[in-house]
């Protein structure tokens, strides 16, 4: 799939081709409402470190941690536009999502067990839903719902627009469900999710009971500072992706035989004929059927750059095509942030971000923002192109 745009003389595009010889001349205010304690993160590219907090120096445009691997990306970042970082005080940040109708981006921060939202108007967060029984992966769907992954409670919930929740998939087969992780939602009113095992421990979840695989000796209290009801569960199916439809049937959508490790993230093609699946940090992809379950599943990409491994948790697709994926390096600071692919799985772009980044959404008004839940904190920057999915 094509990512070249048109070729338009503009402003911005003179700018580009006159290179960073008077970028020292383009210093901007960043404009970051961050709420931080502390000294700002590392920087990823220059000494002194970047500072990202509120009345930090300008950052250059173009941004120098928006980096150009393939020219095709040159038409989907945008020139004039710096990362921020919007928030940071999380122990664990997952799962954002963008509510078009409240115009905000709620996320989850895992082992504080609750969700924070970020709102567009003024810039402020607030504590969304707490307890959040552990909320990993978030999502809206077509009908402006917000459908949550819950560790604790290892099921997938639904918010409705009168305030009550519906509970879409508990179980499989009889069996309780592993800890759903991620969410997809799909145009024919059903929803694929991925169920890992790593909600099955002390600091994002519940430890299975006694004899399960994440308490085989039976050590670990399961239900130590738990509601009633929680931590009375053990995993005991494997870590398949599942589909739940519009009846509320849960039925296998890729089996755990078909992926050469536990499922993360999931996100469908724009044309819904794809759909991706993170597993072992790699990204697999497959045919969508008319019955409900995935073919040909193969891998889409290698992630790893540089000969560095950019281990990917989350995934996000553009109207093009192109897969917007979270980076995990580690220790590799500057690998760590956003890789962008296009959909012959090429690297087009990369994004550096001085954290361990989990996932992304796109939102904002214009679904033109591409916000990443990164470790601690909360960043974003504008993009020249659309997500493809509601939330």
């Amino acid at each position: 799939m094509k990512n070249d745009k048109p070729s338009t003389v503009t402003r911005r595009g003179a700018l580009r081709t006159l290179g960073l010889a008077g970028s020292a001349a383009l210093l901007v205010p960043t404009l970051v409402r961050a709420q931080t304690n502390g000294p700002a993160p590392a920087s990823t590219v220059s000494m002194p470190p970047r500072d990202f907090s509120p009345g930090a120096p300008p950052a250059l445009y173009p941004d120098p941690d928006v980096l150009v691997v393939d020219p095709a990306f040159n038409g989907i970042r945008v020139f004039n536009s710096t990362i921020q970082r919007l928030f940071t005080g999380a122990l664990w940040s997952e799962g954002p999502a963008w509510s078009s109708q409240g115009r905000y981006l709620v996320w989850s921060d895992i082992p504080n067990d609750r969700q924070l939202r970020w709102l567009e108007d003024d810039g402020r967060v607030t504590v969304f839903r707490q307890p959040s029984n552990n909320s990993n992966g978030n999502t809206f769907d077509f009908q402006g719902r917000q459908v949550t992954c819950e560790h604790l409670t290892r099921r997938v919930v639904r918010y409705e627009n009168d305030g009550s929740v519906t509970v879409l998939a508990a179980a499989y087969d009889g069996k309780s469900l592993n800890s759903p992780n991620d969410v997809a939602p799909h145009p024919d009113g059903s929803y694929w999710f991925t169920d890992p095992p790593f909600g099955g421990q002390l600091y994002e979840g519940a430890p299975d009971v006694a004899g399960g695989p994440s308490n085989t000796d039976g050590r670990l209290q399961s239900r130590v500072g738990q509601r009633v009801g929680a931590g009375t569960s053990k995993r005991e199916l494997p870590t398949n992706v599942y589909r739940v439809d519009a009846k509320g049937q849960v039925a296998i959508a890729i089996g755990a035989n078909e992926l050469p490790g536990a499922p993360n993230g999931v996100v469908f093609s724009p044309d819904y004929k794809k759909v991706y699946v993170v597993a072992n940090g790699d990204l697999y992809v497959g045919d969508v059927g008319t019955n409900g379950r995935a073919s040909g599943i193969k891998r889409f990409a290698e992630m790893k750059v540089d000969g560095v491994a950019c281990r990917t948790d989350g995934v996000r697709a553009d109207v093009y095509g192109n897969l917007w994926c979270s980076s995990n390096a580690g220790a590799a600071v500057g690998y760590n942030g956003v890789t962008v692919w296009n959909a012959a799985g090429a690297l087009i772009g990369r994004i550096r971000l001085p954290e361990v980044c989990a996932n992304v959404a796109f939102g904002g008004p214009k679904r033109n923002r591409l916000f990443m839940a990164a470790s601690q904190s909360l960043y974003a920057v504008y993009v020249n192109t659309q997500g493809a999915a509601p939330g």
